[in-house]
């Protein structure tokens, strides 16, 4: 029975690379499919109870300022976000807005520095 819960605790702890890293295994060893491995690992995360509740886990990148280069950071926009050329344009003008919302610590932080060595004043929320 412990092994089982010192199992469910690494499963409740990887990090998104891990979980990509695991759906891959199982998907080429396994045969199972990765969404059906992300609801697996999802599920297990949201069995892991209260300390996880606690800590904040999704994130909003938000962008308060275009900056001095204002080109690049539509430009990495649309590329971040998957928008056209004039839904990004108008983002970015519309700024204080969310580029991304509910994203991982790891992918906000990544985007928050993709954003700022383009010129942009980015913020996490």
């Amino acid at each position: 029975m412990a092994d089982l819960k010192d199992f469910a605790e690494q499963l409740v702890n990887l990090t998104v690379k891990e979980v990509n890293e695991l759906a891959d295994i199982l998907k080429e060893e396994y045969g199972i499919e990765p969404a059906a491995a992300a609801v697996a690992v999802a599920g297990g995360a949201a069995a892991g109870g209260g300390d996880a509740a606690e800590e904040k886990t999704e994130f909003d990148v938000i962008l308060k300022a275009a900056g001095g280069s204002k080109l690049a950071v539509v430009k990495l926009v649309k590329e971040l976000t998957g928008l056209g050329l004039k839904d990004a344009k108008e983002l970015v003008d519309g700024a204080p807005k969310a580029v991304k919302e509910g994203v991982a610590k790891d992918e906000a932080e990544a985007l928050k520095a993709q954003l700022e060595e383009a010129g942009a004043e980015v913020e996490l929320k």
